[in-house]
C-alpha cells in the first residue's frame, strides 16, 4: 500500500513541474492523488488496494474491511465481497426494466423510445420534442432534453461518445458495472406540474426492507437539496437540512407512499442493500433506477452519526437470496 503510493508521488513529486500544474489546476495534492489513481495505468490495482487508496483520500480515513461498522464501510465491503451475477442486471439501465417488470409490473417503466450501441444510430428527427438519452453502463450520465429546438446536438453526441468508451467499473470498482454492454437507452421525459425535472424519491432498503426515503428536489438547477423522511413522512435529522429545517417547512407525502414502500419491498428482497428510486407525478408511480453503492460509497457529506445509523442496519452476514 505505501508502495503504491509512493510510487504514485514519484510521478508527480511536489515541486516538479508537472505536479504544480496539476495542482494548481484540480486544487490540492488530495484532488491530484485521485485524479492519478483514474488513470488506465492504475486499472490493474487489486481492487482491495485501490479501494483502501480512494477511501483515504476521498474520506479522510482508513478503510475498515476486515470489520466494517459504517454504512460508507460495508459498501465498499459489499463492492469487493457480493458478486451476485445479478447485480449486471440490476445496474443496466436497459435490462433493469425487464427485472422491474417482472417483480412489479411494467406499468411502473417510463416508456421506452429506443436502445442504440451508438449515437450515430439514432435518429434525432423522430424523437420527441422532450426526452431522456442516458447510458446502460454508468451512473449519472444523462441528457435531459425539453425542448429539442434548443438541444445542442453535437455537445450531446460528445457527451455520450465519452461516455460509450468508458468502463465505469474502473473509476469506484464498482463490481456490478464491469460486465455491462455500453448502449444507449432513450425514454420518454416524466411531465410534471411545474414543467422543472420530477422529484425524486430514493428508498434505502436495508436487507429487503424500506427504512426511509431521500427526497431529492430542485434536480435541476445545479443545487439539488436531498431530505430524509421515515415511513410516516417524519423528517429526519439525518443530514442538516433535516437538522435545521426552514421555518415551518414540509414536503407534500406522496399519495401513493405505500405503494412505493412495496414496490422497494419486492424490488430489493433478498438484497443486502438497495436503493430504490422512484419518481411521483400526476398521482403516478414512474421506476427511476435501483441503486447499489450510492456515492460508491465514498460520500464524504454524510454526517458521521447517520453513516453509523445506516451502517448498523445493513447486516452483511444476513441470509440474502436474490430472486430469479
Amino acid at each position: 500500500m505505501i508502495f503504491i503510493f509512493r510510487s504514485i508521488q514519484r510521478c508527480f513529486w511536489k515541486g516538479c513541474k508537472m505536479h504544480n500544474l496539476l495542482e494548481k489546476a484540480l486544487g490540492s495534492t488530495n484532488a491530484l492523488m485521485k485524479h492519478v489513481l483514474r488513470f488506465k495505468a492504475f486499472y490493474v490495482l487489486p481492487d482491495a488496494v485501490y479501494l483502501k487508496a480512494m477511501y483515504r483520500l476521498m474520506m479522510g480515513k482508513k478503510l475498515q474491511l476486515t470489520n466494517p461498522i459504517s454504512f460508507n464501510e460495508k459498501l465498499q465491503w459489499l463492492k469487493l465481497h457480493y458478486r451476485n451475477p445479478l447485480l449486471t442486471v440490476l445496474s443496466d439501465k436497459y435490462e433493469v426494466r425487464k427485472y422491474v417488470a417482472k417483480k412489479v409490473g411494467e406499468e411502473y417503466l417510463v416508456p421506452l423510445i429506443g436502445i442504440w450501441d451508438k449515437f450515430e444510430d439514432i435518429d434525432i428527427d423522430s424523437l420527441p420534442d422532450q426526452f431522456v438519452l442516458k447510458c446502460t453502463h454508468n451512473s449519472g450520465g444523462v441528457i435531459i432534453c425539453q425542448d429539442k429546438s434548443k438541444l445542442d446536438i453535437q455537445a450531446a453526441a460528445q457527451k455520450i461518445k465519452k461516455w460509450l468508451k468508458k468502463n465505469y467499473y474502473y473509476l469506484h470498482r464498482e463490481w456490478s458495472y464491469k460486465n455491462i454492454k455500453p448502449r444507449i437507452i432513450g425514454e420518454n421525459f416524466i411531465p410534471t406540474s411545474n414543467g422543472k425535472v420530477p422529484i425524486d424519491y430514493k428508498i434505502h432498503c436495508f436487507n429487503g426492507n424500506p427504512d426511509n426515503v431521500m427526497v431529492c428536489t430542485d434536480r435541476g438547477n445545479g443545487d439539488t437539496k436531498f431530505y430524509y423522511y421515515n415511513r410516516d413522512w417524519k423528517l429526519l435529522k439525518y443530514n442538516s437540512r433535516g437538522i435545521n429545517p426552514a421555518k415551518d417547512f414540509s414536503l407534500p407525502r406522496p399519495e401513493r407512499l405505500d405503494e412505493m414502500l412495496e414496490m422497494a419491498r419486492v424490488l430489493s428482497e433478498g438484497f443486502p442493500y438497495l436503493r430504490v428510486d422512484l419518481y411521483f407525478e400526476d398521482n403516478k408511480i414512474y421506476f427511476g433506477e435501483l441503486t447499489l453503492y450510492p456515492v460508491a460509497g465514498f460520500d464524504a457529506s454524510m454526517l458521521e452519526e447517520t453513516d453509523l445509523l445506516f451502517g448498523s442496519k445493513l447486516d452483511l452476514h444476513a441470509e440474502n437470496k436474490p430472486g430469479k
